[in-house]
């Protein structure tokens, strides 16, 4: 077997991740399982998961695209796989409402060579992204059961890989044969409420592209056809300001998290 390291233009990595077409959105989906990761501890499935990505890339000028997203990730019962709307804590014994991964928008630029492993008929992109920045719960002492970490600190791991024949194909503007790895370590999210207790959840996760959203699995159509429909398609252009993440979203619906709402809040598709 003869692997070797091939660079490919942005415009090929844009077509692996969504689409040429800037008027289609593309759909991934991912699922699998998260466990908790403490020293010197066994391990600790909490809970499945399941989750979608519905991006669009946008080319501003020659060789380079806005990328703009949003993704969905539902924390689930870790035997049954139904939606956990209520958590009991298992070290402190709390019943915690589960606040679900919405995240609006994911963004980025895609320009330069991206490099992937090819063998034979298979090309593979390799991201290692390992994020460090200040905690923004940290400062207020309400969060200080939430999330008091001064840094937030994870390691996501992707593994993407697509026909390399699609690639090089100028008449496909979106590959369909794609297979996604993630894997990601982190902190304790805000709403398990584990204060600076010592440990870090596991994410362990594949996936793959779908065709359109009557492809996503079942819950997740159910999800957005009733709660949220705005993630039936990406943004329609860049939005400016930062990205959402699970902590900005806690920040932003702590009330609504204690009131026990249920989460995701809903979001109307847009007008």
């Amino acid at each position: 077997m003869t692997i070797e390291i091939q660079d490919f233009d942005a415009q090929q990595w844009v077509k692996t991740r969504s689409s040429l077409d800037s008027t289609q959105s593309t759909f991934l989906t991912w699922a699998g399982a998260i466990y908790a990761f403490e020293p010197g501890e066994k391990r600790n499935r909490l809970f499945k998961m399941v989750g979608m990505s519905v991006s669009r890339c946008i080319p501003t000028e020659e060789g380079s695209w806005d990328f703009t997203s949003r993704e969905l990730t539902y924390y689930l019962h870790p035997e049954t796989g139904e939606i956990l709307r209520h958590w009991e804590n298992p070290w402190t014994g709390e019943l915690l409402t589960v606040m679900h991964v919405a995240n609006n928008p994911v963004q980025g630029c895609f320009k330069g060579k991206f490099p992937a492993r090819v063998d034979r008929d298979s090309a593979t992109f390799v991201f290692d992204l390992f994020i460090t920045y200040p905690n923004p719960l940290a400062t207020d002492p309400k969060f200080a059961d939430y999330s008091p970490n001064p840094t937030y600190q994870a390691a996501e791991l992707f593994k993407i890989t697509a026909p390399t024949e699609d690639l090089s194909n100028p008449e496909i503007l979106s590959v369909s044969k794609l297979q996604l790895s993630w894997d990601r370590i982190g902190p304790w999210v805000p709403w398990m409420k584990m204060g600076d207790r010592p440990g870090h959840l596991i994410y362990s996760a594949y996936g793959c592209k779908v065709n359109d959203i009557n492809d996503l699995p079942q819950l997740l159509r159910d999800e957005i056809n009733t709660r949220v429909p705005l993630y039936k398609n990406a943004p329609q252009s860049y939005v400016e300001g930062e990205d959402m993440t699970s902590w900005v979203y806690f920040q932003n619906h702590f009330d609504a998290y204690l009131a026990g709402e249920t989460f995701p809040l809903p979001q109307p598709a847009e007008s």
